[in-house]
């Protein structure tokens, strides 16, 4: 099971109310949702391993390159993205509360968690499960490889399971061609711009037709005029230059250097004193005590 973290504790953030603190007063709803998040997802799903994935680099710099507006909407002072002041002092106690727990968080310089996912489940010997509020990661579902997302749109205890016949279902396009897909419609969220004029229905039937973005191009080089209207011809010549550089921005890494990392289920916390401490200081004896019942039983 992998985590897309920062969907997670952002999910927390905005879930669970602000009044939920520590006992100097510190916020800590979005540490308390998360624990709570991961210990209902051990229980209930019962993985063999787990992975907490973490941001190294929320906007990396190669994404950057090929198009600046990448996230550019998001970004605070500096390279910084923009935090909630009540979230930021959360995060590091996250990854206290995970290390002291015994949870693997593996990161990556120059990458984001879901470039961490990627590389993990590409060098996954079985099923996978991804938890994410992220419809990007839908890119990885495969059947064959028993790969799914576990979608958390509608809640932690409601999870949406994302198969290829879900993909093909929600949005007319094969299975594994989300990213194709995605990188034809855009992502204002993402400030990726799309190829304008081309929205979610017409790239949805461009792909359905031709199967990928390379089948796609490869149909306009060689002027195929069945299925490939002559408006949609003319917005994809004129947005040669993004579709050059966009795959690789929506992709996610199968490859990011990830250093080794055991992620296999803690038996007991790594380091017990160091967790009695941080359930001390910001009050999470409950939401820790849940936890550790579910992994350890």
């Amino acid at each position: 099971m992998l985590l897309d973290t920062p969907s997670l504790y952002f999910r927390a953030f905005y879930g669970v109310p602000e009044s939920i603190t520590a006992p100097d007063g510190m916020p800590v709803n979005a540490v308390r949702g998360l624990i709570d998040m991961i210990a209902t997802l051990v229980r209930d799903h019962a993985p063999k391993e787990l992975a907490a994935t973490m941001d190294a680099d929320w906007r990396p710099a190669f994404r950057v390159r090929a198009i600046p507006s990448y996230k550019a909407h998001r970004v605070a002072q500096g390279d910084q993205e923009q935090v909630p002041d009540t979230l930021a002092p959360q995060i590091p106690v996250i990854e206290q509360v995970l290390d002291a727990v015994g949870i693997a968080r593996p990161q990556c310089p120059g990458y984001e968690a879901d470039d961490v996912i990627g590389t993990l489940t590409a060098q996954a010997g079985g099923p996978v499960d991804i938890v994410t509020g992220d419809r990007d990661l839908f890119q990885l579902v495969d059947d064959t490889r028993r790969v799914r997302v576990l979608y958390t749109g509608r809640g932690i205890r409601n999870l949406q399971v994302v198969d290829e016949a879900f993909v093909r279902e929600k949005y007319g396009i094969p299975g594994r061609a989300y990213a194709d897909f995605a990188v034809l419609r855009g992502d204002p969220s993402d400030g990726l711009p799309g190829v304008p004029g081309v929205g979610e229905k017409t790239a949805a039937a461009l792909i359905s037709r031709f199967g990928s973005l390379e089948g796609l191009l490869q149909a306009l080089e060689a002027g195929v005029t069945e299925g490939l209207p002559a408006g949609a011809r003319a917005k994809l010549a004129a947005a040669r230059d993004y579709l050059a550089v966009a795959p690789a921005v929506v992709r996610v890494a199968p490859d990011a250097p990830l250093p080794p990392a055991d992620l296999t289920l803690p038996a007991a916390p790594r380091d017990p004193e160091a967790l009695v401490r941080l359930a001390d200081r910001y009050g999470l004896d409950g939401p820790l005590n849940r936890l550790l019942a579910a992994l350890t039983r």
